[in-house]
C-alpha cells in the first residue's frame, strides 16, 4: 500500500522532480528539476510550509502536495493554502490524491488552521470534480466561476507611456 507522509528537507530532490514532472504533463512553463529541489530544501526548513510524499513500498515516489500557511484576520490560527497537489498519472484513480488531501487537511488542523484555500482552473473539471467530493465548496455556489490570480513583482517597472 502507497505510504503517506509528511516530507522533510531530506525529500527535497523528491519534490523537485515532481514538481517538474507536473509542470511538464501540463505544459507549464518550470525550472528544471535540480532548481525546483534547491528551493524545496529552502522552504521545507519554514515551520509555516508543509509537504506531503506518497511513496510505493519499495520507495518509489507517486505523489506529493505542498501546503503554506499565513496568518489571517478573519478568524484565530492561520489560513492554509493547498499551493500542489500532483498524482503521477497511471495512479490516479486509484485514492492516493484523497490521502495526500486528508493527511494535508490532518496537518493543518494541527498547525492550528481551520480553513484551507484552493485555486483550481475553471477548466479544469476532474480536479473540481475531486475537491467538491471532499468537501470544498466554489465560493460562487452553484455558479462555474473564473478563480483569478493576478501576479506582479514587488519592484515594478515604472509606468510606459500609451
Amino acid at each position: 500500500m502507497t505510504e503517506v507522509r509528511r516530507a522533510t528537507p531530506a525529500d527535497a530532490d523528491v519534490l523537485g522532480r515532481l514538481l517538474w514532472d507536473f509542470n511538464t504533463e501540463f505544459e507549464t512553463e518550470t525550472d528544471d528539476a535540480d532548481v525546483l529541489a534547491a528551493r524545496f530544501a529552502r522552504i521545507l526548513a519554514l515551520d509555516d510550509i508543509v509537504a506531503v510524499l506518497a511513496e510505493e513500498p519499495d520507495g518509489t515516489p507517486v505523489g506529493f502536495a505542498l501546503l503554506s500557511l499565513r496568518p489571517a484576520i478573519w478568524f484565530d490560527g492561520p489560513v492554509s493554502q493547498l499551493e500542489e497537489l500532483y498524482v503521477v498519472p497511471a495512479l490516479r484513480s486509484h485514492g492516493i490524491g484523497t490521502r495526500v488531501l486528508d493527511l494535508c487537511r490532518r496537518l493543518a488542523r494541527g498547525l492550528g488552521s481551520p480553513e484551507m484555500h484552493i485555486g483550481v482552473d475553471e477548466v479544469d473539471v476532474d480536479t473540481r470534480r475531486f475537491y467538491e467530493r471532499h468537501g470544498f465548496l466554489n465560493i460562487e455556489a452553484g455558479v462555474d466561476y473564473r478563480m483569478l490570480y493576478y501576479v506582479g513583482p514587488t519592484d515594478p517597472a515604472p509606468p510606459t507611456s500609451p
